[in-house]
C-alpha cells in the first residue's frame, strides 16, 4: 500500500475502493483496507481467512485462475456499520473436454457481500453465492488441507 493513507469515512466508498483495487490487480492495496483483526468468509466455497497474507494469496490466486472475470456491483445498501452489496460476476472458464480439447464455459454468478466496518477499516467480509454454479473448486483446492486416510 502507498505511504500516504487516506481515511475513508464513507463505508460504501471503502468497499468500492477495495473492489477497484482488486480489479486493477492492486491486491496489497485492497487488503490494506482490512483491520489488523478481521475475518473474510467465502461461503460459496467454504473458506475463511483471518491473516492478511493468506487473504492476499487468495485474491492473487483468484485473479490468476479467473483472469477474464468482471464483477458488476448492482446494489449497495448501508445499514449502521454494515455495507451490503449485491453483485454479478461474469467469467469464462476453460475446462478439459473430450480428446484433449478444451472448451470455454461462460459463467454468470449472482451473489451478495456483507461487510462490517469499524474506524474506516473492514473487520468482517462475508461472500454469499451458489458454490456449484461458481465452479471455483480449483480455487478452493489451493487453500484446503487434504487429509489422507
Amino acid at each position: 500500500m502507498s505511504e500516504i493513507s487516506i481515511p475513508v469515512t464513507d463505508r460504501g466508498e471503502l468497499i468500492l475502493r477495495v473492489l477497484r483495487d482488486l480489479r486493477n490487480g492492486q491486491v496489497e492495496d485492497a487488503t490494506g483496507y482490512f483491520a489488523d483483526e478481521f475475518r473474510f468468509k467465502d461461503h460459496g466455497i467454504g473458506l475463511e481467512f483471518k491473516a492478511k497474507q493468506r487473504l492476499t494469496e487468495f485474491f492473487q490466486k483468484t485473479r490468476e485462475l479467473y483472469p477474464e472475470s468482471v464483477l458488476e456491483t448492482n446494489t449497495i445498501v448501508l445499514s449502521g456499520d454494515h455495507v451490503i452489496t449485491e453483485w454479478t460476476l461474469q467469467t469464462i472458464l476453460t475446462e478439459p473436454f473430450y480428446g484433449g480439447l478444451k472448451w470455454r464455459v461462460p459463467v454468470s454468478l449472482h451473489g451478495a457481500s456483507i461487510v462490517r466496518t469499524e474506524n474506516g477499516k473492514i473487520t468482517d467480509w462475508a461472500e454469499y453465492y451458489d458454490g456449484l454454479i461458481a465452479r471455483r473448486t480449483a480455487l478452493a483446492s489451493y487453500f484446503t488441507e487434504w487429509i489422507e486416510l
